[in-house]
Protein backbone atom coordinates (compact mmCIF):
# COMPACT_ATOMS: atom_id res chain seq x y z
CA UNK A 1 0.00 0.00 0.00
CA UNK A 2 1.56 3.42 -0.90
CA UNK A 3 1.78 5.72 2.13
CA UNK A 4 0.27 9.30 1.76
CA UNK A 5 2.80 12.05 2.61
CA UNK A 6 1.44 13.98 5.10
CA UNK A 7 4.17 16.46 4.76
CA UNK A 8 2.72 17.62 1.20
CA UNK A 9 0.67 20.68 1.42
CA UNK A 10 -2.86 21.04 0.00
CA UNK A 11 -3.61 22.67 -3.00
CA UNK A 12 -6.81 24.60 -2.55
CA UNK A 13 -9.14 24.81 -5.87
CA UNK A 14 -8.81 27.71 -7.78
CA UNK A 15 -12.21 29.80 -7.78
CA UNK A 16 -12.96 31.77 -11.17
CA UNK A 17 -14.44 35.23 -9.14
CA UNK A 18 -13.99 37.51 -12.41
CA UNK A 19 -17.69 37.38 -13.51
CA UNK A 20 -19.29 37.77 -10.18
CA UNK A 21 -16.86 41.25 -9.76
CA UNK A 22 -17.88 42.12 -13.34
CA UNK A 23 -22.15 41.57 -12.25
CA UNK A 24 -21.52 42.72 -8.66
CA UNK A 25 -20.21 46.15 -10.36
CA UNK A 26 -23.10 46.27 -12.69
CA UNK A 27 -25.68 46.21 -10.77
CA UNK A 28 -24.10 48.51 -8.08
CA UNK A 29 -23.84 50.98 -11.27
CA UNK A 30 -27.76 50.30 -11.66
CA UNK A 31 -28.56 51.02 -8.42
CA UNK A 32 -26.82 54.25 -8.52
CA UNK A 33 -27.98 54.96 -12.46
CA UNK A 34 -31.75 55.00 -10.34
CA UNK A 35 -30.87 56.30 -7.30
CA UNK A 36 -29.76 59.75 -9.60
CA UNK A 37 -32.63 59.51 -11.76
CA UNK A 38 -34.97 59.17 -8.83
CA UNK A 39 -33.59 62.18 -7.13
CA UNK A 40 -33.77 64.02 -10.77
CA UNK A 41 -36.94 63.33 -11.06
CA UNK A 42 -38.23 64.23 -7.76
CA UNK A 43 -36.47 67.37 -8.07
CA UNK A 44 -37.66 68.05 -11.57
CA UNK A 45 -41.07 67.38 -10.85
CA UNK A 46 -41.45 68.18 -7.88
CA UNK A 47 -44.99 70.38 -8.30
CA UNK A 48 -46.27 67.26 -9.88
CA UNK A 49 -45.30 65.32 -7.31
CA UNK A 50 -46.75 67.52 -4.32
CA UNK A 51 -50.33 68.09 -6.86
CA UNK A 52 -50.69 64.39 -6.52
CA UNK A 53 -53.60 63.10 -4.33
CA UNK A 54 -51.67 60.33 -2.94
CA UNK A 55 -48.97 62.72 -1.18
CA UNK A 56 -49.82 63.14 1.93
CA UNK A 57 -47.30 65.99 2.15
CA UNK A 58 -49.83 68.40 0.85
CA UNK A 59 -52.24 67.66 2.98
CA UNK A 60 -49.69 68.30 5.59
CA UNK A 61 -48.93 71.99 4.00
CA UNK A 62 -52.62 72.82 3.76
CA UNK A 63 -52.70 71.92 7.42
CA UNK A 64 -49.99 74.31 8.07
CA UNK A 65 -49.90 77.22 5.72
CA UNK A 66 -53.10 79.54 4.48
CA UNK A 67 -53.45 79.50 0.98
CA UNK A 68 -51.75 82.15 -0.56
CA UNK A 69 -53.07 84.67 -3.19
CA UNK A 70 -53.18 85.22 -6.36
CA UNK A 71 -52.74 89.09 -8.00
CA UNK A 72 -52.71 90.65 -11.52
CA UNK A 73 -50.22 92.34 -12.97
CA UNK A 74 -51.15 95.62 -12.03
CA UNK A 75 -51.48 94.65 -7.87
CA UNK A 76 -55.23 93.41 -7.55
CA UNK A 77 -56.23 90.84 -5.71
CA UNK A 78 -58.25 88.29 -7.94
CA UNK A 79 -57.90 85.61 -5.57
CA UNK A 80 -57.71 84.98 -1.53
CA UNK A 81 -58.19 83.21 1.68
CA UNK A 82 -60.55 84.45 4.99
CA UNK A 83 -60.70 83.02 8.23
CA UNK A 84 -63.47 83.15 10.11
CA UNK A 85 -63.85 83.24 13.82
CA UNK A 86 -64.48 79.49 14.19
CA UNK A 87 -61.00 78.77 12.42
CA UNK A 88 -62.53 77.66 8.61
CA UNK A 89 -61.09 78.88 5.81
CA UNK A 90 -63.21 80.33 2.47
CA UNK A 91 -61.56 81.04 -0.90
CA UNK A 92 -62.92 84.55 -2.06
CA UNK A 93 -62.80 85.70 -6.04
CA UNK A 94 -63.63 89.52 -5.83
CA UNK A 95 -64.53 89.61 -9.54
CA UNK A 96 -66.32 86.87 -9.00
CA UNK A 97 -67.41 85.17 -13.08
CA UNK A 98 -65.21 87.71 -14.85
CA UNK A 99 -61.65 85.22 -14.00
CA UNK A 100 -63.74 82.48 -13.80
CA UNK A 101 -61.66 80.36 -16.06
CA UNK A 102 -58.30 81.57 -15.95
CA UNK A 103 -58.08 81.70 -12.27
CA UNK A 104 -60.12 78.73 -11.64
CA UNK A 105 -61.07 77.09 -8.42
CA UNK A 106 -59.27 75.06 -5.71
CA UNK A 107 -62.80 73.58 -4.05
CA UNK A 108 -64.06 70.05 -5.58
CA UNK A 109 -60.45 70.02 -7.27
CA UNK A 110 -58.68 72.52 -9.01
CA UNK A 111 -58.35 74.55 -12.05
CA UNK A 112 -56.63 76.97 -14.23
CA UNK A 113 -53.86 79.10 -11.92
CA UNK A 114 -55.60 77.66 -8.69
CA UNK A 115 -54.23 74.06 -9.93
CA UNK A 116 -51.15 75.50 -12.03
CA UNK A 117 -49.61 77.33 -9.00
CA UNK A 118 -50.87 75.16 -5.93
CA UNK A 119 -47.37 73.98 -5.51
CA UNK A 120 -46.68 77.74 -4.19
CA UNK A 121 -49.73 78.61 -3.05
CA UNK A 122 -49.52 75.93 -0.49
CA UNK A 123 -46.03 76.85 0.57
CA UNK A 124 -44.41 79.72 2.23
CA UNK A 125 -41.39 81.68 2.00
CA UNK A 126 -41.80 83.56 5.34
CA UNK A 127 -38.61 84.01 7.49
CA UNK A 128 -38.15 81.59 11.06
CA UNK A 129 -38.28 84.33 13.44
CA UNK A 130 -42.01 84.94 11.34
CA UNK A 131 -42.64 81.52 11.75
CA UNK A 132 -42.16 81.20 15.70
CA UNK A 133 -44.13 84.33 16.19
CA UNK A 134 -47.34 82.67 15.05
CA UNK A 135 -46.49 79.43 16.24
CA UNK A 136 -46.62 81.47 19.66
CA UNK A 137 -50.21 82.20 18.73
CA UNK A 138 -51.09 79.48 17.33
CA UNK A 139 -52.16 80.39 13.76
CA UNK A 140 -50.67 79.03 10.31
CA UNK A 141 -48.49 80.49 8.09
CA UNK A 142 -49.42 82.55 5.55
CA UNK A 143 -48.73 80.89 1.74
CA UNK A 144 -46.75 82.31 -0.93
CA UNK A 145 -48.75 84.90 -3.42
CA UNK A 146 -48.97 84.43 -6.80
CA UNK A 147 -48.31 87.19 -9.31
CA UNK A 148 -50.02 86.70 -12.76
CA UNK A 149 -49.47 88.24 -16.29
CA UNK A 150 -53.21 89.48 -16.47
CA UNK A 151 -54.57 92.74 -16.66
CA UNK A 152 -57.57 93.34 -14.87
CA UNK A 153 -59.17 96.11 -17.06
CA UNK A 154 -58.34 94.19 -20.29
CA UNK A 155 -59.89 91.11 -18.70
CA UNK A 156 -62.74 93.20 -17.59
CA UNK A 157 -63.35 94.66 -21.16
CA UNK A 158 -62.91 91.50 -23.29
CA UNK A 159 -65.87 90.09 -20.52
CA UNK A 160 -67.89 93.23 -20.85
CA UNK A 161 -67.73 93.40 -24.71
CA UNK A 162 -68.33 89.35 -25.16
CA UNK A 163 -71.95 89.88 -23.26
CA UNK A 164 -74.34 87.65 -23.14
CA UNK A 165 -72.54 85.65 -26.16
CA UNK A 166 -71.01 82.29 -25.38
CA UNK A 167 -67.34 82.32 -26.97
CA UNK A 168 -63.72 82.90 -26.00
CA UNK A 169 -60.92 85.77 -26.22
CA UNK A 170 -57.62 85.42 -25.86
CA UNK A 171 -55.34 88.92 -25.46
CA UNK A 172 -51.31 88.49 -24.98
CA UNK A 173 -47.77 90.26 -25.70
CA UNK A 174 -46.31 88.57 -28.65
CA UNK A 175 -43.28 89.29 -27.81
CA UNK A 176 -42.83 87.89 -24.69
CA UNK A 177 -45.74 85.25 -24.72
CA UNK A 178 -47.29 87.12 -21.19
CA UNK A 179 -51.34 85.97 -21.62
CA UNK A 180 -52.64 89.78 -20.66
CA UNK A 181 -56.57 88.61 -20.23
CA UNK A 182 -58.92 84.89 -21.15
CA UNK A 183 -62.47 84.86 -20.91
CA UNK A 184 -64.64 82.37 -21.48
CA UNK A 185 -68.33 82.31 -21.45
CA UNK A 186 -70.90 80.77 -20.60
CA UNK A 187 -69.05 81.10 -16.63
CA UNK A 188 -69.69 79.93 -13.34
CA UNK A 189 -69.15 81.80 -10.10
CA UNK A 190 -65.97 80.64 -8.62
CA UNK A 191 -67.63 81.57 -4.86
CA UNK A 192 -70.05 79.12 -4.93
CA UNK A 193 -68.41 76.67 -6.95
CA UNK A 194 -68.61 73.88 -4.06
CA UNK A 195 -72.80 74.85 -3.80
CA UNK A 196 -73.24 74.72 -7.47
CA UNK A 197 -70.70 71.49 -8.15
CA UNK A 198 -73.55 68.82 -8.62
CA UNK A 199 -76.02 70.90 -11.42
CA UNK A 200 -72.42 72.28 -12.92
CA UNK A 201 -71.38 68.47 -13.55
CA UNK A 202 -74.53 66.83 -14.30
CA UNK A 203 -76.21 69.96 -16.74
CA UNK A 204 -76.18 67.64 -20.14
CA UNK A 205 -77.00 70.52 -22.00
CA UNK A 206 -73.78 71.81 -24.51
CA UNK A 207 -73.27 74.86 -22.28
CA UNK A 208 -70.30 72.86 -20.24
CA UNK A 209 -69.74 75.51 -18.12
CA UNK A 210 -66.57 74.68 -16.38
CA UNK A 211 -65.41 74.21 -20.07
CA UNK A 212 -62.19 76.66 -20.36
CA UNK A 213 -63.34 77.21 -24.38
CA UNK A 214 -59.84 79.57 -24.53
CA UNK A 215 -57.92 76.53 -24.47
CA UNK A 216 -60.38 73.21 -24.34
CA UNK A 217 -62.81 74.53 -26.61
CA UNK A 218 -62.15 72.84 -30.32
CA UNK A 219 -64.31 74.83 -32.85
CA UNK A 220 -63.75 75.26 -37.09
CA UNK A 221 -61.26 77.95 -37.44
CA UNK A 222 -63.35 79.31 -40.73
CA UNK A 223 -61.43 82.32 -42.51
CA UNK A 224 -59.05 82.18 -39.83
CA UNK A 225 -57.19 79.22 -41.24
CA UNK A 226 -56.72 81.05 -44.72
CA UNK A 227 -53.77 82.37 -42.43
CA UNK A 228 -52.48 78.61 -42.65
CA UNK A 229 -53.48 78.08 -46.27
CA UNK A 230 -51.37 80.96 -47.09
CA UNK A 231 -48.49 80.27 -45.45
CA UNK A 232 -48.27 76.43 -47.45
CA UNK A 233 -48.95 78.17 -50.86
CA UNK A 234 -45.85 80.35 -49.92
CA UNK A 235 -43.43 78.04 -49.25
CA UNK A 236 -44.66 76.24 -52.62
CA UNK A 237 -44.48 79.49 -54.67
CA UNK A 238 -41.76 82.00 -52.77
CA UNK A 239 -40.89 83.35 -55.83
CA UNK A 240 -44.07 83.82 -57.80
CA UNK A 241 -46.83 83.94 -54.96
CA UNK A 242 -47.63 87.54 -55.85
CA UNK A 243 -48.55 85.80 -60.01
CA UNK A 244 -51.66 84.31 -58.42
CA UNK A 245 -54.46 85.14 -60.08
CA UNK A 246 -58.15 83.75 -59.89
CA UNK A 247 -61.55 84.95 -60.91
CA UNK A 248 -64.34 84.39 -58.32
CA UNK A 249 -67.94 83.98 -59.59
CA UNK A 250 -69.02 83.04 -55.89
CA UNK A 251 -68.57 79.72 -56.15
CA UNK A 252 -65.96 77.06 -57.26
CA UNK A 253 -66.60 73.33 -58.23
CA UNK A 254 -63.39 70.75 -58.73
CA UNK A 255 -63.56 67.04 -59.34
CA UNK A 256 -67.59 67.26 -58.13
CA UNK A 257 -67.02 69.07 -55.27
CA UNK A 258 -67.78 72.83 -54.83
CA UNK A 259 -67.08 75.67 -52.39
CA UNK A 260 -69.31 79.16 -51.92
CA UNK A 261 -68.42 81.90 -50.22
CA UNK A 262 -69.79 83.14 -47.43
CA UNK A 263 -73.55 84.41 -48.56
CA UNK A 264 -72.55 83.57 -52.29
CA UNK A 265 -70.64 86.91 -52.57
CA UNK A 266 -68.83 87.72 -56.20
CA UNK A 267 -65.33 88.46 -55.54
CA UNK A 268 -64.45 88.67 -59.15
CA UNK A 269 -60.93 89.08 -59.98
CA UNK A 270 -58.93 88.79 -57.13
CA UNK A 271 -55.03 88.35 -56.60
CA UNK A 272 -52.96 86.39 -53.62
CA UNK A 273 -53.64 89.53 -51.21
CA UNK A 274 -57.21 90.95 -52.53
CA UNK A 275 -57.93 86.81 -52.19
CA UNK A 276 -56.92 86.85 -48.89
CA UNK A 277 -58.41 90.35 -47.45
CA UNK A 278 -61.51 89.86 -48.89
CA UNK A 279 -61.71 85.93 -47.61
CA UNK A 280 -62.79 84.68 -50.94
CA UNK A 281 -63.44 80.80 -50.50
CA UNK A 282 -63.41 80.06 -54.01
CA UNK A 283 -60.09 81.50 -54.61
CA UNK A 284 -58.79 79.44 -51.34
CA UNK A 285 -59.70 76.30 -51.87
CA UNK A 286 -58.03 76.52 -55.51
CA UNK A 287 -55.26 77.63 -53.42
CA UNK A 288 -55.03 74.83 -51.61
CA UNK A 289 -55.68 72.38 -54.03
CA UNK A 290 -52.39 74.08 -55.86
CA UNK A 291 -50.32 73.09 -52.73
CA UNK A 292 -48.24 70.15 -52.47
CA UNK A 293 -49.48 67.89 -49.92
CA UNK A 294 -45.95 67.66 -48.49
CA UNK A 295 -45.54 71.31 -47.92
CA UNK A 296 -49.12 71.46 -47.05
CA UNK A 297 -48.66 68.57 -44.08
CA UNK A 298 -45.06 70.06 -43.15
CA UNK A 299 -46.99 73.37 -42.68
CA UNK A 300 -49.77 71.80 -40.52
CA UNK A 301 -47.06 70.04 -38.73
CA UNK A 302 -44.95 73.09 -38.45
CA UNK A 303 -47.55 74.82 -37.28
CA UNK A 304 -48.69 71.99 -34.48
CA UNK A 305 -51.60 70.89 -35.41
CA UNK A 306 -51.97 67.82 -33.87
CA UNK A 307 -49.09 68.33 -31.63
CA UNK A 308 -48.39 68.97 -27.68
CA UNK A 309 -48.92 73.13 -27.35
CA UNK A 310 -46.34 74.98 -24.58
CA UNK A 311 -50.00 75.78 -22.80
CA UNK A 312 -49.41 76.14 -19.11
CA UNK A 313 -53.30 75.04 -18.56
CA UNK A 314 -55.34 72.61 -19.30
CA UNK A 315 -55.78 72.49 -23.47
CA UNK A 316 -56.97 70.25 -26.22
CA UNK A 317 -54.80 69.31 -29.32
CA UNK A 318 -55.93 71.13 -32.84
CA UNK A 319 -57.41 68.32 -35.64
CA UNK A 320 -56.37 69.40 -39.16
CA UNK A 321 -56.00 65.94 -41.56
CA UNK A 322 -54.49 66.10 -44.38
CA UNK A 323 -52.80 63.11 -46.30
CA UNK A 324 -51.81 61.81 -49.83
CA UNK A 325 -55.02 59.91 -50.47
CA UNK A 326 -57.41 62.87 -48.85
CA UNK A 327 -60.27 63.52 -51.30
CA UNK A 328 -59.97 66.79 -53.27
CA UNK A 329 -63.51 68.05 -51.17
CA UNK A 330 -61.86 67.36 -48.08
CA UNK A 331 -58.58 69.46 -49.19
CA UNK A 332 -61.47 72.73 -50.42
CA UNK A 333 -62.87 72.58 -47.00
CA UNK A 334 -59.73 72.32 -45.15
CA UNK A 335 -57.98 75.02 -47.24
CA UNK A 336 -60.67 77.37 -46.04
CA UNK A 337 -61.15 76.11 -42.30
CA UNK A 338 -63.92 73.85 -42.40
CA UNK A 339 -64.69 69.97 -42.59
CA UNK A 340 -62.81 67.91 -39.59
CA UNK A 341 -60.42 71.18 -39.16
CA UNK A 342 -61.15 71.96 -35.46
CA UNK A 343 -58.80 74.62 -33.08
CA UNK A 344 -58.58 76.38 -29.79
CA UNK A 345 -58.56 80.01 -29.88
CA UNK A 346 -55.69 79.68 -27.61
CA UNK A 347 -53.47 77.96 -30.45
CA UNK A 348 -55.16 80.57 -33.10
CA UNK A 349 -53.46 83.30 -30.93
CA UNK A 350 -50.16 81.75 -30.54
CA UNK A 351 -49.83 81.30 -34.64
CA UNK A 352 -50.75 84.90 -34.86
CA UNK A 353 -48.55 85.41 -32.39
CA UNK A 354 -45.60 84.43 -34.15
CA UNK A 355 -46.50 86.55 -37.21
CA UNK A 356 -46.63 89.43 -35.10
CA UNK A 357 -43.25 88.07 -33.75
CA UNK A 358 -41.19 88.05 -36.33
CA UNK A 359 -41.91 84.20 -37.29
CA UNK A 360 -40.89 83.03 -33.53
CA UNK A 361 -43.25 81.67 -31.24
CA UNK A 362 -42.87 83.13 -27.14
CA UNK A 363 -43.93 80.68 -24.76
CA UNK A 364 -47.16 81.47 -23.37
CA UNK A 365 -47.18 82.28 -19.60
CA UNK A 366 -49.58 82.84 -16.64
CA UNK A 367 -47.29 83.51 -13.91
CA UNK A 368 -44.51 86.22 -13.43
CA UNK A 369 -43.48 85.84 -10.23
CA UNK A 370 -44.02 84.25 -6.58
CA UNK A 371 -43.14 86.25 -3.62
CA UNK A 372 -43.30 85.50 0.11
CA UNK A 373 -46.67 87.16 1.98
CA UNK A 374 -43.75 90.09 3.32
CA UNK A 375 -42.81 90.85 -0.41
CA UNK A 376 -40.00 88.85 -0.65
CA UNK A 377 -39.40 86.93 -4.37
CA UNK A 378 -39.14 83.71 -3.96
CA UNK A 379 -38.71 82.95 -7.97
CA UNK A 380 -39.18 84.73 -11.21
CA UNK A 381 -40.42 83.74 -14.54
CA UNK A 382 -39.48 85.69 -17.49
CA UNK A 383 -40.26 85.65 -21.05
CA UNK A 384 -38.63 82.70 -23.20
CA UNK A 385 -38.92 81.63 -26.69
CA UNK A 386 -40.52 78.34 -27.52
CA UNK A 387 -39.47 77.56 -31.63
CA UNK A 388 -39.84 79.29 -34.61
CA UNK A 389 -43.01 78.82 -36.58
CA UNK A 390 -42.10 80.29 -39.83
CA UNK A 391 -39.13 82.72 -41.16
CA UNK A 392 -38.59 86.29 -40.56
CA UNK A 393 -39.44 86.86 -44.59
CA UNK A 394 -42.75 84.71 -43.89
CA UNK A 395 -43.90 87.15 -40.96
CA UNK A 396 -43.51 89.76 -42.88
CA UNK A 397 -45.63 89.14 -45.93
CA UNK A 398 -48.73 87.15 -43.86
CA UNK A 399 -48.26 90.90 -41.73
CA UNK A 400 -48.93 92.74 -44.79
CA UNK A 401 -51.71 90.85 -45.87
CA UNK A 402 -53.67 90.80 -42.40
CA UNK A 403 -52.86 94.73 -42.69
CA UNK A 404 -54.82 94.27 -46.14
CA UNK A 405 -57.73 92.44 -44.13
CA UNK A 406 -57.97 95.93 -42.08
CA UNK A 407 -57.22 98.31 -45.12
CA UNK A 408 -59.42 96.89 -47.61
CA UNK A 409 -61.22 93.95 -46.35
CA UNK A 410 -63.49 92.38 -44.02
CA UNK A 411 -61.77 94.07 -40.76
CA UNK A 412 -62.15 98.15 -41.92
CA UNK A 413 -64.08 98.63 -38.37
CA UNK A 414 -60.40 98.49 -37.17
CA UNK A 415 -59.27 101.33 -40.11
CA UNK A 416 -58.11 104.75 -39.43
CA UNK A 417 -58.05 104.74 -35.80
CA UNK A 418 -55.25 106.05 -33.53
CA UNK A 419 -53.00 102.12 -33.88
CA UNK A 420 -52.45 100.14 -36.64
CA UNK A 421 -54.07 96.68 -37.23
CA UNK A 422 -53.52 93.47 -38.63
CA UNK A 423 -56.06 90.85 -38.42
CA UNK A 424 -57.99 87.67 -40.00
CA UNK A 425 -61.87 87.67 -40.16
CA UNK A 426 -63.50 84.28 -40.42
CA UNK A 427 -67.08 82.91 -40.49
CA UNK A 428 -67.34 79.11 -40.27
CA UNK A 429 -70.20 77.29 -40.34
CA UNK A 430 -70.96 74.26 -37.89
CA UNK A 431 -73.94 73.21 -38.96
CA UNK A 432 -74.38 72.40 -42.58
CA UNK A 433 -78.19 72.47 -42.45
CA UNK A 434 -78.85 75.79 -41.36
CA UNK A 435 -75.49 77.49 -42.22
CA UNK A 436 -74.90 78.31 -38.87
CA UNK A 437 -71.68 80.07 -38.33
CA UNK A 438 -69.26 81.29 -35.60
CA UNK A 439 -67.85 84.61 -35.86
CA UNK A 440 -63.89 84.97 -35.73
CA UNK A 441 -61.52 87.64 -35.60
CA UNK A 442 -57.11 87.82 -34.81
CA UNK A 443 -54.92 90.03 -35.01
CA UNK A 444 -52.72 92.31 -32.92
CA UNK A 445 -51.35 95.90 -32.78
CA UNK A 446 -49.71 98.29 -33.94
CA UNK A 447 -49.22 96.65 -37.31
CA UNK A 448 -45.25 96.77 -37.79
CA UNK A 449 -44.29 96.81 -33.82
CA UNK A 450 -46.78 95.02 -32.42
CA UNK A 451 -47.49 95.07 -28.63
CA UNK A 452 -50.71 93.38 -28.19
CA UNK A 453 -52.65 90.01 -29.58
CA UNK A 454 -56.28 89.66 -29.41
CA UNK A 455 -57.97 86.22 -30.58
CA UNK A 456 -62.08 86.00 -30.36
CA UNK A 457 -64.82 83.55 -31.15
CA UNK A 458 -67.86 84.36 -30.74
CA UNK A 459 -70.37 81.24 -31.17
CA UNK A 460 -73.45 81.28 -33.72
CA UNK A 461 -73.17 85.22 -34.20
CA UNK A 462 -72.42 85.35 -38.13
CA UNK A 463 -69.56 87.04 -39.50
CA UNK A 464 -66.36 88.10 -38.11
CA UNK A 465 -66.08 91.31 -39.46
CA UNK A 466 -69.78 92.11 -37.96
CA UNK A 467 -69.39 90.54 -34.32
CA UNK A 468 -65.61 89.51 -33.37
CA UNK A 469 -64.20 92.80 -34.73
CA UNK A 470 -65.82 95.36 -33.22
CA UNK A 471 -64.78 93.06 -29.63
CA UNK A 472 -61.26 93.69 -30.78
CA UNK A 473 -61.55 96.90 -31.53
CA UNK A 474 -62.52 97.44 -27.87
CA UNK A 475 -59.94 95.23 -26.95
CA UNK A 476 -57.20 97.28 -28.14
CA UNK A 477 -59.08 100.71 -27.81
CA UNK A 478 -58.77 99.88 -24.12
CA UNK A 479 -55.02 98.75 -24.42
CA UNK A 480 -53.64 101.93 -25.79
CA UNK A 481 -56.05 104.54 -23.66
CA UNK A 482 -53.80 102.92 -20.75
CA UNK A 483 -50.54 104.24 -22.33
Amino acid sequence: MQEINSKEPYKKKKIRSYPIVVLSVFYCALFASLLIYVCYYSRANKQELMNNSYNTRQQILVAQNKRGSIISRDGDVIAYTTTDDQGKEKRVYPYGKKFAHVVGYSTNGKAGIEALSNYYLINTGIDLQDKAALDEQNEKYPGDNVITTLDVKLQEVAYNALSARNGAVVVSNPKTGEILAMVSKPDFDPNTIAQDWDKLIADKSPDAKLLNRATQGLYPPGSTFKIVTALAYIRENPENYKNYKFTCNGRYVKDGAAISCYHGESHGNVDFISAFAKSCNSSFANIGLEVGRKTFQDTLKNLMFGEELPVPIRYNKSRAALDDATETADVMQLSIGQGATAVSPMHINMITSAIANNGILMKPYLVSAIRSDKGKEIKKFSAESYKRLMSEKEAEILTTMMEAVVQSGTATKLKGLSYTAAGKTGSAEFNNETSDSHAWFTGFAPAQDPEICVTIIVEDAGSGGSYAVPIAKRIFDAYFDEK
